[in-house]
């Protein structure tokens, strides 16, 4: 059986062997809607356990909003999301030079003019003030915590008489799924709070896909409800980016209904764990370089059976990306040094090396990339040229009864076993 698995903005094309295939897995496709705008203006018609925007300025005689907005890393349709939420907010009465977009960077760097045109349209530039978000300034109390931590965020936030914020929601391999809560923290979140809630991805409730009992999403939802968030808007987007759901309303609530959407197209369930997962991160610009290729490791991590093998199809043109990751990676004699490290120096950046010694714990990775071989093999992953000897190699290991699990946009997609036997 022939398959071709994306490999930068190429593929590759692998010969799996018969009989040893399990199954090969895809994420849901939902057809989209015809307008994307209009999803959003219904979500504001009805929003979930709350009042509506127009009624929330005129309860709260609001004269300033602050609406919370990713930044580019982030791909949201701000085009479509927010001339209906700017629209209904200068018709209940807020002046547009009162409107703030505060772009939630998190430790990212600033977003630049030019990137806000390429987001929000020459329109919305022109007309509302847009500032980045600096987790080292500009930050106020806003409460404590139940866990005791002061929760300071972004100061315009905490000044302003009504704070919305938006997001996208889909898989994230340790907060279970972006949006709603995430963009208080980390998105407009201290430094010192973003990175001591990253710390908690050690946690093994702290993983891809699971929104009940995770700690790190537990505090950020806890955050956001402390930083006083009056309304949401989120959506959920298809293969082109287009919109296919909105939910607005509730900081909790919304989000959830936008969540339980997506499970729909990112929890596919499958019988059995596999020996040997095949995995691809779909290709440019997901696999640009390990730093964003890890995403996939999680994905395949679920499917793959304890002492298992999982084979990542990752071009990385780049390297192994991100900084502090790059020097976690480089300066590690063993995996014990990455992991003492995230317990005793964590650094946002280097808790992506941890992430990868965590699948190094329960499986195997062998890497096919473009990256040099001393470079692939400081990460402790084994390097492959070769994928048919590689697949060869593995079943006589595995035996005659080993099975394969191939995962072609593995990034998209979390498992759910079926089976009553999980191992």
């Amino acid at each position: 059986m022939m398959i071709e698995l994306a490999y930068g903005q190429n593929s590759i094309p692998v010969d799996l062997p018969e009989g040893h295939v399990q199954e090969i897995v895809w994420p849901r496709e939902i057809p989209g809607l015809s307008s994307d705008t209009n999803l959003v203006e219904q979500a504001l018609r009805a929003p979930i356990n709350s009042p509506t925007l127009t009624e929330l300025v005129r309860h709260k005689s609001a004269h300033s909003a602050v609406i919370v907005v990713n930044d580019i890393t982030r791909p949201t349709p701000y085009q479509e999301i927010l001339p209906p939420i700017l629209h209904e907010l200068t018709g209940a009465g807020i002046k547009k030079e009162n409107i703030t977009l505060l772009i939630a960077t998190g430790i990212h760097r600033p977003q630049t003019d030019e990137e806000n045109q390429l987001v929000f349209g020459p329109d919305i530039c022109s007309q509302y003030r847009i500032i980045n978000h600096d987790c080292d300034r500009d930050v106020a109390f806003a409460g404590v915590l139940p866990n005791g931590t002061d929760l300071y965020i972004n100061k315009h936030a905490v000044e302003t008489d009504l704070l919305i914020t938006t997001g996208l929601v889909g898989l994230h391999y340790f907060a279970g799924y972006s949006g709603g809560r995430k963009s208080i923290l980390p998105g407009i979140a201290s430094r010192s709070l973003i990175e001591a809630n990253h710390k908690m991805m050690n946690d093994p409730r702290a993983c891809l896909g699971n929104y009940q009992n995770n700690p790190v999403s537990d505090l950020m939802l806890e955050a956001a409800k402390i930083a006083g968030v009056d309304f949401i808007v989120n959506v959920v987007t298809g293969t082109h980016h287009n919109i296919i759901h909105a939910s607005a309303g509730h900081v909790y609530d919304a989000w959830m209904d936008a969540v339980l959407f997506a499970e729909k197209m990112s929890v596919v369930p499958i019988a059995a764990r596999a020996d040997i997962v095949l995995a691809s991160c779909g290709g440019y610009p997901k696999d640009i370089n390990m730093y964003q290729a890890q995403k996939a490791l999680d994905s395949a991590s679920l499917a793959v059976k304890e002492g298992g093998a999982i084979i990542l199809v990752a071009e990385c043109p780049e390297g192994l990306g991100e900084k502090t990751f790059t020097q976690w990676v480089m300066d590690a004699t063993c995996i014990e040094d990455i992991e003492k490290r995230f317990i005793d120096h964590f650094e946002l950046g280097g808790h992506k090396a941890f992430a990868i010694c965590r699948t190094l714990r329960h499986a195997d990775i062998y890497l096919y990339s473009s990256m040099p071989d001393s470079t692939v093999q400081r990460l402790y992953i084994t390097p492959v040229h070769d994928l048919q000897e590689l697949l060869k190699d593995l079943l006589y290991k595995y035996g005659p009864q080993a099975s394969i699990l191939v995962m072609p946009e593995a990034p998209k997609i979390a498992v759910k076993i079926t089976s009553e036997n999980k191992s």
